[in-house]
């Protein structure tokens, strides 16, 4: 069961990652439906998967956040990116997570 938990959240990290890019606000919510899915176990589980996958796409985002800006400004551009990294990784965290946790709650409570 733990192998299929963790496996659940990359795939659906990742289809919320490359869907999220085209589609704003269904790519997180698909995310999560294919981490619930790919998981099984009910609401419970779908959900737990949904939102860590949720999360994991919001920390990526804030990691390429403060690279991008270290890379570019050098020192203001880490600061920069540091400051910005903290408010996205809040914004993420719920606007990611809740959508992906929504998608895990609806695929767990279809595949129960």
């Amino acid at each position: 069961m733990a192998d299929n938990f963790w496996t659940g959240v990359i795939v659906g990290w990742l289809v919320g990652l490359i869907l999220g890019f085209l589609l704003p606000v269904i790519g997180p919510l698909i995310g999560g439906f294919v981490a619930g899915w790919m998981v099984r176990g009910g609401i419970g589980n779908g959900a737990k998967a949904g939102l860590l996958a949720g999360i994991l796409g919001a920390i990526v985002i804030a990691v390429l956040l403060l690279i991008g800006g270290t890379v570019l400004l050098g020192a203001f551009g880490f600061i920069t990116g540091l400051g910005t990294s903290l408010v996205i990784i809040v914004m993420a965290f719920v606007y990611q997570g809740l959508l992906s946790l929504l998608g895990g709650v609806i695929a767990g409570a279809i595949r129960r």
